[in-house]
């Protein structure tokens, strides 16, 4: 299998490393953090560069690119340690919104792939527990128009956003994935509570009360599995992004700091732990690009893959971030000091849409067939 990047992707990964440098350097994302987190601005910027049309079809006013483009972005954004929805509102949201009838299509696509239009998939419920099933909002209709209600937790940048996917049931039990219709609610038609998050961003409480809604697809359970595979795949790309610097700036710690006289670069017990770093770093991108790659596969074989994926990442997350920190002492969780600021992103990415724990009993559930042996 060829690994090799295009040209035209490696000159998107060089214009968005060229504006990390120059754009968003840590001291702006640190004040960032110390005001509250709010980061449409940067997001706008982001828009600025086209990356906000990146998967949004060319009909639309996007660029159509794939996968393998959003995963370059991703890792460049990572490594960067940029804190704004790229992914929730330039990957996640298209890719729902591009199931919706054309009319919704031409309504917000376009505003989506220009950056005026901030639109993020508030699908999290306090008692999911991380289960894309478990829906509890509900919706009717109403003389042809649809009103939801019900409650969403912890939606990033939901204070931020303009519109919202919402997820709601229109019939079945609350654990059924038959009767989850997906729907388009405006930001003025809500209740929202915005707060700070430990990585630096924002997310909010969302109050559906018999809230206006746009119904978008009328069954959409396997829409939603897919948008967040999609979610999953480009955060495994961040987190590669964030260990690789991570690392790297481990690795000149050690070159510097001298005890005994000398670096401690030179020690060989601190040796052998830097090289089971980039070890996990290196099977962490490795299950990147596997996950990326299975996108277009079909439902069954992509969520195994997606989950596979998202297990090593999350061991891979954890061992990196936890050892990087040793490896410097205590300067290492310091709020002034960057390399706090990615073991935080990295100890965050590991919760997102599923836990360790939670994707290793997706991956058990999906292998009885082969008796635990991947195929």
């Amino acid at each position: 299998m060829d690994f090799d990047f295009t040209p035209d992707q490696l000159s998107l990964r060089e214009a968005v490393a060229r504006w990390v440098e120059k754009g968003f350097p840590f001291d702006r994302r640190h004040a960032i953090a110390r005001a509250g987190g709010a980061t449409r601005a940067v997001y706008t910027e982001l828009a600025g560069l086209g990356l906000a049309g990146l998967a949004v079809p060319e009909a639309h006013g996007g660029m159509g690119f794939g996968a393998v483009e959003a995963m370059v972005v991703m890792e460049e954004l990572g490594r960067g340690l940029v804190n704004a929805p790229y992914a929730q509102a330039a990957l996640i949201a298209p890719a729902i919104l591009g199931a919706a009838p054309e009319t919704v299509q031409r309504t917000w696509l376009p505003h989506v792939a220009d950056g005026s239009a901030l639109v993020v998939l508030a699908h999290q419920e306090q008692a999911a527990r991380y289960r894309l099933a478990q829906v509890q909002t509900r919706a009717r209709e109403d003389a042809g128009r649809w009103r939801l209600t019900g409650a969403k937790s912890v939606v990033p940048a939901g204070d931020e956003a303009d519109a919202f996917i919402v997820p709601a049931r229109v019939a079945c039990a609350d654990t059924d994935e038959a009767g989850i219709g997906l729907f388009l609610v405006e930001k003025d038609k809500l209740q929202r509570r915005g707060y700070p998050t430990q990585d630096g961003a924002r997310a909010a409480e969302l109050v559906l009360q018999d809230s206006a809604a746009t119904l978008l697809v009328a069954e959409g359970f396997e829409a939603l599995e897919a948008a967040v595979d999609i979610g999953i795949a480009a955060q495994c790309a961040e987190a590669v992004g964030l260990m690789e610097q991570l690392t790297a700036i481990t690795v000149g710690y050690m070159n510097t700091r001298q005890q005994f006289g000398v670096a401690i670069a030179s020690f060989q017990a601190l040796r052998h732990r830097i090289a089971d770093v980039k070890m996990q770093l290196e099977l962490g991108r490795s299950m990147s690009y596997f996950a990326t790659l299975t996108l277009g596969r079909e439902r069954a074989q992509r969520r195994r893959a997606i989950s596979q994926a998202r297990v090593q990442l999350g061991r891979s997350m954890r061992f990196v971030g936890q050892q990087c920190v040793q490896l410097h002492g205590g300067i290492a969780v310091t709020d002034e000091y960057l390399a706090s600021h990615y073991f935080k992103r990295l100890t965050m990415l590991e919760m997102n849409f599923g836990d360790t724990l939670h994707h290793l009993g997706e991956v058990s559930a999906r292998m009885q067939d082969t008796a635990g042996v991947f195929s």
